[in-house]
Protein backbone atom coordinates (compact mmCIF):
# COMPACT_ATOMS: atom_id res chain seq x y z
CA UNK A 1 0.00 0.00 0.00
CA UNK A 2 1.18 3.37 -1.35
CA UNK A 3 2.38 5.80 1.45
CA UNK A 4 -0.05 8.64 1.03
CA UNK A 5 -3.29 5.41 0.87
CA UNK A 6 -1.26 4.49 4.69
CA UNK A 7 -1.91 7.65 5.81
CA UNK A 8 -5.36 8.29 4.62
CA UNK A 9 -5.97 4.75 6.07
CA UNK A 10 -3.89 5.59 9.62
CA UNK A 11 -6.27 9.19 9.49
CA UNK A 12 -9.67 7.33 9.18
CA UNK A 13 -8.76 5.07 11.98
CA UNK A 14 -7.36 7.53 14.46
CA UNK A 15 -10.54 10.31 13.95
CA UNK A 16 -12.67 9.24 16.70
CA UNK A 17 -16.60 8.68 15.81
CA UNK A 18 -17.84 6.32 18.79
CA UNK A 19 -22.05 5.65 17.56
CA UNK A 20 -23.74 8.72 17.02
CA UNK A 21 -20.68 11.36 17.18
CA UNK A 22 -19.32 10.56 13.26
CA UNK A 23 -19.41 14.18 12.36
CA UNK A 24 -15.63 14.23 12.39
CA UNK A 25 -15.62 11.01 9.75
CA UNK A 26 -17.92 11.60 7.27
CA UNK A 27 -16.08 15.45 6.84
CA UNK A 28 -13.52 13.46 6.22
CA UNK A 29 -15.33 11.37 3.69
CA UNK A 30 -16.38 14.49 1.99
CA UNK A 31 -13.24 16.44 1.40
CA UNK A 32 -11.56 13.18 0.41
CA UNK A 33 -14.28 12.54 -2.66
CA UNK A 34 -14.69 16.39 -3.16
CA UNK A 35 -13.10 16.32 -6.16
CA UNK A 36 -14.20 13.07 -7.52
CA UNK A 37 -17.80 12.54 -6.90
CA UNK A 38 -20.47 14.62 -8.69
CA UNK A 39 -22.44 14.87 -6.07
CA UNK A 40 -22.24 14.36 -2.22
CA UNK A 41 -25.23 15.15 0.65
CA UNK A 42 -25.03 14.13 3.70
CA UNK A 43 -28.54 13.54 5.40
CA UNK A 44 -30.42 14.11 8.80
CA UNK A 45 -28.94 10.63 10.36
CA UNK A 46 -25.37 11.92 9.21
CA UNK A 47 -24.96 9.09 6.50
CA UNK A 48 -22.76 10.79 3.40
CA UNK A 49 -23.46 9.87 0.39
CA UNK A 50 -21.57 10.66 -2.88
CA UNK A 51 -22.47 9.81 -6.06
CA UNK A 52 -20.51 9.49 -9.01
CA UNK A 53 -22.99 9.71 -12.49
CA UNK A 54 -22.90 6.93 -14.84
CA UNK A 55 -21.71 7.28 -17.96
CA UNK A 56 -24.56 4.97 -19.39
CA UNK A 57 -28.24 3.60 -18.71
CA UNK A 58 -27.04 1.09 -16.26
CA UNK A 59 -28.31 -0.02 -12.61
CA UNK A 60 -27.21 2.51 -9.82
CA UNK A 61 -24.99 0.73 -7.45
CA UNK A 62 -24.61 1.82 -3.42
CA UNK A 63 -21.95 0.41 -1.69
CA UNK A 64 -22.10 0.73 1.89
CA UNK A 65 -19.34 1.52 4.93
CA UNK A 66 -20.60 2.11 8.17
CA UNK A 67 -18.31 4.85 10.30
CA UNK A 68 -19.22 4.53 13.91
CA UNK A 69 -17.12 2.85 16.24
CA UNK A 70 -17.70 1.41 19.54
CA UNK A 71 -16.99 3.15 22.60
CA UNK A 72 -18.35 4.62 25.88
CA UNK A 73 -20.61 6.82 27.51
CA UNK A 74 -20.43 8.85 30.34
CA UNK A 75 -23.42 8.19 32.71
CA UNK A 76 -22.61 9.68 36.14
CA UNK A 77 -19.47 12.13 37.17
CA UNK A 78 -18.80 11.02 41.13
CA UNK A 79 -18.21 13.71 43.84
CA UNK A 80 -14.70 12.59 43.34
CA UNK A 81 -14.58 13.76 39.87
CA UNK A 82 -14.52 9.80 38.88
CA UNK A 83 -16.45 8.86 35.15
CA UNK A 84 -19.31 5.76 35.20
CA UNK A 85 -19.69 4.87 32.01
CA UNK A 86 -22.10 2.78 29.35
CA UNK A 87 -21.02 0.76 26.47
CA UNK A 88 -21.49 2.38 22.99
CA UNK A 89 -21.91 -0.64 20.72
CA UNK A 90 -20.99 -4.09 22.18
CA UNK A 91 -17.88 -3.86 24.13
CA UNK A 92 -16.06 -6.53 25.97
CA UNK A 93 -15.98 -5.58 29.51
CA UNK A 94 -13.40 -8.13 30.28
CA UNK A 95 -10.96 -5.62 27.99
CA UNK A 96 -11.58 -2.76 29.69
CA UNK A 97 -9.71 -2.55 33.00
CA UNK A 98 -6.31 -0.93 32.45
CA UNK A 99 -6.92 0.60 29.59
CA UNK A 100 -6.08 4.08 28.63
CA UNK A 101 -9.01 6.13 26.79
CA UNK A 102 -10.06 9.45 25.24
CA UNK A 103 -12.43 11.40 27.03
CA UNK A 104 -14.01 13.93 24.55
CA UNK A 105 -15.15 16.11 26.90
CA UNK A 106 -18.14 19.17 25.73
CA UNK A 107 -16.27 21.68 27.34
CA UNK A 108 -12.29 20.99 26.06
CA UNK A 109 -10.73 21.58 23.46
CA UNK A 110 -9.46 18.30 23.45
CA UNK A 111 -9.87 15.24 23.98
CA UNK A 112 -9.05 14.17 27.97
CA UNK A 113 -6.68 11.01 28.92
CA UNK A 114 -8.31 8.90 30.93
CA UNK A 115 -7.31 5.57 31.98
CA UNK A 116 -9.92 2.64 33.37
CA UNK A 117 -9.55 1.70 36.80
CA UNK A 118 -10.25 -1.41 38.81
CA UNK A 119 -8.87 -2.69 42.25
CA UNK A 120 -5.14 -4.17 41.59
CA UNK A 121 -4.65 -8.04 42.02
CA UNK A 122 -3.65 -7.54 45.90
CA UNK A 123 -6.88 -6.00 46.92
CA UNK A 124 -9.10 -8.39 45.08
CA UNK A 125 -10.33 -11.29 46.83
CA UNK A 126 -9.55 -14.82 45.16
CA UNK A 127 -13.20 -15.42 44.30
CA UNK A 128 -13.40 -11.95 42.65
CA UNK A 129 -10.22 -12.27 40.40
CA UNK A 130 -11.93 -15.35 38.46
CA UNK A 131 -14.92 -12.97 37.50
CA UNK A 132 -15.11 -10.31 34.54
CA UNK A 133 -15.99 -7.20 36.35
CA UNK A 134 -19.34 -5.24 34.95
CA UNK A 135 -18.78 -1.87 33.01
CA UNK A 136 -21.12 -0.56 35.81
CA UNK A 137 -18.50 -1.36 38.04
CA UNK A 138 -15.64 0.05 36.46
CA UNK A 139 -14.63 3.94 36.56
CA UNK A 140 -12.70 6.23 34.32
CA UNK A 141 -9.94 8.39 36.34
CA UNK A 142 -8.78 11.57 33.95
CA UNK A 143 -6.39 12.68 36.86
CA UNK A 144 -7.80 15.94 37.38
CA UNK A 145 -9.68 17.71 40.32
CA UNK A 146 -13.07 16.98 40.71
CA UNK A 147 -14.24 20.64 40.17
CA UNK A 148 -12.86 20.22 37.14
CA UNK A 149 -14.12 16.87 36.06
CA UNK A 150 -17.20 18.48 36.49
CA UNK A 151 -16.43 21.77 34.75
CA UNK A 152 -15.26 19.81 31.78
CA UNK A 153 -17.38 16.34 31.58
CA UNK A 154 -20.87 16.56 30.82
CA UNK A 155 -22.95 13.10 30.79
CA UNK A 156 -23.41 11.65 27.21
CA UNK A 157 -19.98 12.33 25.97
CA UNK A 158 -18.65 9.65 24.43
CA UNK A 159 -15.20 7.89 25.07
CA UNK A 160 -13.07 6.16 22.63
CA UNK A 161 -9.95 3.48 22.91
CA UNK A 162 -6.62 5.72 23.58
CA UNK A 163 -5.06 3.87 20.89
CA UNK A 164 -4.11 4.46 16.77
CA UNK A 165 -2.50 3.04 13.73
CA UNK A 166 0.58 1.11 13.60
CA UNK A 167 2.32 -1.73 11.10
CA UNK A 168 3.97 -5.15 12.13
CA UNK A 169 5.03 -7.87 11.37
CA UNK A 170 4.46 -8.53 7.72
CA UNK A 171 1.69 -6.45 5.51
CA UNK A 172 -0.19 -6.51 8.76
CA UNK A 173 -1.64 -3.68 10.69
CA UNK A 174 -3.31 -2.93 14.13
CA UNK A 175 -5.31 -0.12 15.22
CA UNK A 176 -9.13 0.42 16.97
CA UNK A 177 -11.84 0.79 14.63
CA UNK A 178 -11.20 -0.89 11.46
CA UNK A 179 -14.51 -1.92 12.07
CA UNK A 180 -15.76 -0.41 10.08
CA UNK A 181 -13.26 2.48 9.45
CA UNK A 182 -11.60 -0.54 6.59
CA UNK A 183 -14.80 -0.23 4.98
CA UNK A 184 -14.65 3.62 4.24
CA UNK A 185 -11.31 3.87 3.12
CA UNK A 186 -12.28 1.06 0.34
CA UNK A 187 -15.41 2.47 -0.11
CA UNK A 188 -13.91 6.12 -1.36
CA UNK A 189 -10.81 4.32 -2.92
CA UNK A 190 -13.35 2.14 -4.95
CA UNK A 191 -14.67 5.51 -5.77
CA UNK A 192 -11.92 6.90 -6.96
CA UNK A 193 -10.51 3.99 -9.19
CA UNK A 194 -13.56 3.97 -10.88
CA UNK A 195 -13.55 7.27 -12.13
CA UNK A 196 -10.17 6.77 -13.12
CA UNK A 197 -11.05 3.57 -14.96
CA UNK A 198 -13.87 5.80 -17.00
CA UNK A 199 -16.66 5.22 -14.32
CA UNK A 200 -19.46 2.48 -14.64
CA UNK A 201 -22.48 2.42 -16.86
CA UNK A 202 -24.83 3.44 -14.31
CA UNK A 203 -24.53 5.63 -11.10
CA UNK A 204 -21.98 4.01 -8.32
CA UNK A 205 -23.13 5.71 -4.89
CA UNK A 206 -20.63 5.68 -1.65
CA UNK A 207 -22.55 5.58 1.66
CA UNK A 208 -20.80 5.99 4.49
CA UNK A 209 -23.54 5.43 7.23
CA UNK A 210 -24.26 5.98 10.64
CA UNK A 211 -24.79 4.03 13.68
CA UNK A 212 -24.23 0.46 12.59
CA UNK A 213 -22.94 -0.63 16.05
CA UNK A 214 -26.72 -0.75 17.82
CA UNK A 215 -28.91 -1.56 14.98
CA UNK A 216 -27.43 -0.97 11.19
CA UNK A 217 -29.45 2.51 11.52
CA UNK A 218 -27.63 4.91 8.92
CA UNK A 219 -27.89 1.77 6.16
CA UNK A 220 -31.65 1.92 6.77
CA UNK A 221 -32.26 5.20 5.95
CA UNK A 222 -29.23 5.44 3.60
CA UNK A 223 -31.07 2.42 1.32
CA UNK A 224 -34.59 4.20 1.88
CA UNK A 225 -33.18 7.51 0.73
CA UNK A 226 -30.43 6.41 -2.16
CA UNK A 227 -32.76 3.44 -3.74
CA UNK A 228 -30.37 1.80 -5.17
CA UNK A 229 -31.00 -1.10 -8.14
CA UNK A 230 -28.09 -3.22 -6.11
CA UNK A 231 -26.46 -2.53 -3.20
CA UNK A 232 -22.99 -4.05 -1.76
CA UNK A 233 -22.24 -3.50 1.97
CA UNK A 234 -18.58 -3.89 2.75
CA UNK A 235 -17.51 -4.80 6.46
CA UNK A 236 -15.22 -7.04 8.30
CA UNK A 237 -14.97 -9.98 9.62
CA UNK A 238 -13.90 -12.53 12.07
CA UNK A 239 -10.42 -13.98 10.76
CA UNK A 240 -10.18 -18.19 12.24
CA UNK A 241 -6.58 -18.25 11.41
CA UNK A 242 -5.29 -17.97 15.33
CA UNK A 243 -5.38 -20.23 18.13
CA UNK A 244 -8.84 -21.24 19.97
CA UNK A 245 -11.50 -20.61 16.85
CA UNK A 246 -13.16 -23.39 15.42
CA UNK A 247 -12.91 -23.42 12.01
CA UNK A 248 -15.47 -26.14 11.38
CA UNK A 249 -17.59 -23.87 13.14
CA UNK A 250 -16.91 -20.34 12.08
CA UNK A 251 -15.27 -21.57 8.94
CA UNK A 252 -11.43 -21.10 7.35
CA UNK A 253 -10.96 -17.39 7.46
CA UNK A 254 -7.51 -15.74 7.05
CA UNK A 255 -5.81 -12.47 7.09
CA UNK A 256 -4.01 -12.37 3.22
CA UNK A 257 -5.77 -14.58 1.55
CA UNK A 258 -8.01 -11.67 0.09
CA UNK A 259 -11.74 -10.45 0.52
CA UNK A 260 -14.25 -12.72 2.08
CA UNK A 261 -17.87 -13.03 -0.32
CA UNK A 262 -20.54 -14.13 1.97
CA UNK A 263 -23.76 -16.36 0.89
CA UNK A 264 -26.59 -17.10 2.29
CA UNK A 265 -30.02 -15.80 2.66
CA UNK A 266 -29.30 -12.10 3.57
CA UNK A 267 -27.10 -12.05 0.20
CA UNK A 268 -28.94 -12.33 -3.22
CA UNK A 269 -27.84 -14.59 -5.19
CA UNK A 270 -27.15 -13.31 -8.47
CA UNK A 271 -25.16 -10.50 -6.76
CA UNK A 272 -22.99 -13.33 -5.02
CA UNK A 273 -22.29 -15.28 -8.42
CA UNK A 274 -21.35 -11.55 -9.85
CA UNK A 275 -19.14 -11.11 -7.05
CA UNK A 276 -17.17 -14.08 -7.51
CA UNK A 277 -17.18 -13.85 -11.57
CA UNK A 278 -15.89 -10.45 -10.86
CA UNK A 279 -13.05 -11.45 -8.29
CA UNK A 280 -11.88 -14.26 -11.05
CA UNK A 281 -11.82 -11.75 -13.82
CA UNK A 282 -9.63 -9.61 -11.72
CA UNK A 283 -7.54 -12.30 -10.35
CA UNK A 284 -8.66 -11.58 -6.99
CA UNK A 285 -8.33 -14.17 -4.73
CA UNK A 286 -10.94 -14.60 -2.47
CA UNK A 287 -12.78 -16.40 0.24
CA UNK A 288 -16.04 -17.59 0.93
CA UNK A 289 -18.18 -17.25 3.92
CA UNK A 290 -21.45 -19.26 5.28
CA UNK A 291 -23.88 -16.90 6.67
CA UNK A 292 -26.63 -18.52 7.51
CA UNK A 293 -28.68 -16.11 8.98
CA UNK A 294 -29.45 -12.25 8.80
CA UNK A 295 -25.66 -10.70 9.25
CA UNK A 296 -24.90 -8.10 11.67
CA UNK A 297 -23.83 -5.42 8.71
CA UNK A 298 -25.56 -2.70 6.93
CA UNK A 299 -26.67 -5.75 4.32
CA UNK A 300 -29.14 -6.89 6.56
CA UNK A 301 -31.18 -3.59 6.71
CA UNK A 302 -30.28 -2.92 2.65
CA UNK A 303 -31.89 -6.05 1.65
CA UNK A 304 -35.30 -5.53 3.25
CA UNK A 305 -35.98 -1.70 1.97
CA UNK A 306 -38.68 -0.61 0.28
CA UNK A 307 -39.40 -4.01 -2.22
CA UNK A 308 -36.23 -5.41 -0.88
CA UNK A 309 -32.67 -4.19 -2.94
CA UNK A 310 -30.42 -7.18 -4.37
CA UNK A 311 -27.75 -6.98 -1.64
CA UNK A 312 -24.27 -8.69 -1.74
CA UNK A 313 -21.58 -8.63 0.86
CA UNK A 314 -18.12 -8.43 1.11
CA UNK A 315 -15.65 -8.02 3.72
CA UNK A 316 -12.17 -8.33 5.14
CA UNK A 317 -10.67 -11.06 7.60
CA UNK A 318 -10.31 -9.08 11.36
CA UNK A 319 -8.71 -10.50 13.92
CA UNK A 320 -9.74 -9.25 17.43
CA UNK A 321 -13.02 -7.74 16.58
CA UNK A 322 -14.28 -4.95 19.08
CA UNK A 323 -10.53 -4.68 20.60
CA UNK A 324 -8.19 -1.82 20.88
CA UNK A 325 -6.08 -4.27 18.99
CA UNK A 326 -8.22 -4.68 15.64
CA UNK A 327 -5.63 -6.33 13.23
CA UNK A 328 -6.01 -6.64 9.27
CA UNK A 329 -3.46 -7.62 6.41
CA UNK A 330 -3.61 -4.32 4.30
CA UNK A 331 -3.22 -6.38 0.60
CA UNK A 332 -6.63 -7.45 1.41
CA UNK A 333 -8.11 -4.06 1.25
CA UNK A 334 -6.29 -3.15 -1.28
CA UNK A 335 -7.96 -6.25 -3.40
CA UNK A 336 -11.27 -6.04 -2.08
CA UNK A 337 -10.92 -1.99 -4.06
CA UNK A 338 -9.85 -4.05 -7.22
CA UNK A 339 -12.71 -6.67 -6.80
CA UNK A 340 -15.42 -3.52 -5.97
CA UNK A 341 -14.68 -1.94 -9.30
CA UNK A 342 -14.51 -4.58 -11.60
CA UNK A 343 -17.88 -5.39 -10.20
CA UNK A 344 -18.94 -1.58 -11.05
CA UNK A 345 -17.52 -2.04 -14.80
CA UNK A 346 -19.34 -5.69 -15.17
CA UNK A 347 -23.02 -3.99 -14.36
CA UNK A 348 -24.54 -3.57 -17.44
CA UNK A 349 -27.96 -2.25 -18.52
CA UNK A 350 -29.19 -5.77 -18.61
CA UNK A 351 -28.11 -6.63 -15.44
CA UNK A 352 -31.51 -9.02 -13.60
CA UNK A 353 -31.09 -9.85 -9.71
CA UNK A 354 -34.35 -11.85 -9.94
CA UNK A 355 -33.29 -15.20 -8.10
CA UNK A 356 -33.43 -18.33 -10.73
CA UNK A 357 -34.23 -15.49 -13.57
CA UNK A 358 -30.73 -13.37 -13.75
CA UNK A 359 -27.14 -14.85 -14.31
CA UNK A 360 -23.64 -12.89 -14.55
CA UNK A 361 -24.48 -13.28 -19.18
CA UNK A 362 -27.69 -11.84 -18.55
CA UNK A 363 -26.28 -7.94 -19.40
CA UNK A 364 -25.91 -9.14 -22.95
CA UNK A 365 -28.61 -8.24 -25.17
CA UNK A 366 -30.70 -11.29 -26.47
CA UNK A 367 -30.62 -12.49 -29.60
CA UNK A 368 -33.05 -11.08 -32.42
CA UNK A 369 -35.77 -14.04 -33.05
Amino acid sequence: MKKNQVKYLKNLLETPSATGTETAVAALVRKRLANTADEIETDVMGSVHARLSGRGAGPCLMLSAHMDEIGLMVTYISDEGFLSVAAVGGVDAAILPGLRVDVHASNAFKPLRGVVGRKPIHLIDADERKKVTPIDQLVIDVGLPAKKVRKLVCVGDVVTFGVGFERFGKGMAVSRAFDDKAGVWVATRAMEELARAGRAQGDFVVAATVQEEIGVRGATTSAYGVRPDVAVAFDVTHATDYPGISQAKFGRIVCGQGPVIARGPNINPEVFERLVAAAKAEGVPYQVEAEPAVTGTDARAIQVTRGGIPTGLVSVPLRYMHTPTEVVCLSDLEATVRLLVRFALDLGEGASFVPGMGGVASDAPADAE
